[in-house]
């Protein structure tokens, strides 16, 4: 209240006088030490703020807690987190809702998953999917593969057109990755691409049982769609794209962060890559008791003429980590 007092324009005595506290008694009080509770509160905010930032601002204080507890080892509870990060004025991103109307359920023959997306190892299920968004070039679409069972992105492409070759490559590099297993189930919407001869095709040459959801219900793909959410609500609508290259390198760089470091909460607040490796490890018991119910790196390629850019795609490849962009001029 005195600190309150003398920022109006008081000086400290007349501001000790009016609340009838002595002068010597405010200064003893104002020059204590900081209490171990408050240093330590300090010293969260530091963490708590270091956690936020290598989420790219999008963990509320749920997730940041659970990074605090599995990632670095600091038990504080949720309580804490939220008040230290309303004090900060941080916050996380909010989780965006679908559409009252695509939640209308529809029967199909065709649909072997149900919505009944828990499965309780690798390579049973799969879910795939497409996306766009707009940059100042023209839209990007990007598919991608993710295993239901970690949540893993396990295969994925990006391309300036929405095409059959989109949806094949993202198949490639998921196969390519984690070959299959009798019983695989991949589960698309009815999109044109997926409903496609040469897509289906090439499921079933590679031993993969075909499963579609019913005509414009999002609910059927439900998983996939909180997939798409989140990164439209923690990347693609954070900013305006400039290039189509530019949005790709970052798609790829979100699933990296998807995969390895973001906290899932259907997964017990841990990573794809922590459920995998528990799996891998025979941790049976750990990945139970997360609740269940590495993408590759890639290379852009620009098919573009001089004009402009006209096709890109974004292959992946294997055992590297870096980005090569490639410029083919088509003839005149």
């Amino acid at each position: 209240m005195i600190d309150s007092l003398t920022g109006q324009g008081l000086n400290v005595r007349h501001a000790c006088r009016t609340l009838g506290v002595s002068e010597s008694g405010y200064y003893a009080w104002k020059d204590r030490p900081d209490s171990p509770r408050t240093l330590r509160r300090i010293w969260l905010a530091g963490e708590i703020t270091d956690v936020h930032k290598a989420s790219g601002g999008t963990y509320g204080s749920l997730r940041v807690t659970a990074e605090l507890k599995y990632g670095r080892n600091i038990l504080v509870g949720h309580n804490a987190v939220e008040s230290i990060m309303r004090e900060l004025g941080i916050k996380g991103t909010p989780t965006r809702r679908l559409p009252r109307g695509a939640r209308i359920a529809q029967v199909t023959s065709l649909d072997l998953v149900r919505r009944v997306f828990a499965r309780g190892r690798p390579n049973e299920l799969w879910l795939t999917d497409i996306t766009e968004h707009p940059t100042n070039e023209g839209k990007i679409y990007c598919c991608v593969v993710l295993d239901t069972f970690s949540r893993l992105v396990v295969g994925w492409s990006v391309e300036s057109t929405q095409t059959t070759v989109l949806v094949l490559n993202a198949l490639g590099t998921a196969t390519r990755r984690r070959g299959h297993r009798d019983g695989l189930i991949i589960h698309s919407d009815r999109g044109t691409q997926f409903s496609s001869w040469a897509f289906s095709e090439r499921v079933r040459t590679v031993g993969i049982a075909p499963s579609m959801g019913a005509v414009g219900t999002a609910a059927d793909n439900a998983m996939m769609e909180s997939f798409w959410g989140r990164m439209q609500v923690e990347l693609l609508n954070r900013r305006r794209w400039k290039t189509r290259i530019e949005l790709a390198t970052a798609i790829h760089d979100y699933i990296l962060f998807h995969n390895t470091r973001r906290r899932h909460s259907a997964l017990g607040m841990r990573t794809p890559s922590e459920i995998e490796a528990a799996w891998a490890a025979g941790d049976n018991g750990a990945v139970a008791r997360a609740r269940i119910a590495k993408t590759a790196p890639t290379v852009l390629v620009d098919d573009g003429a001089a004009a402009g850019l006209s096709a890109l795609r974004i292959e992946p490849i294997e055992h590297t980590h870096q980005h090569q962009l490639h410029n083919n001029d088509q003839a005149a």
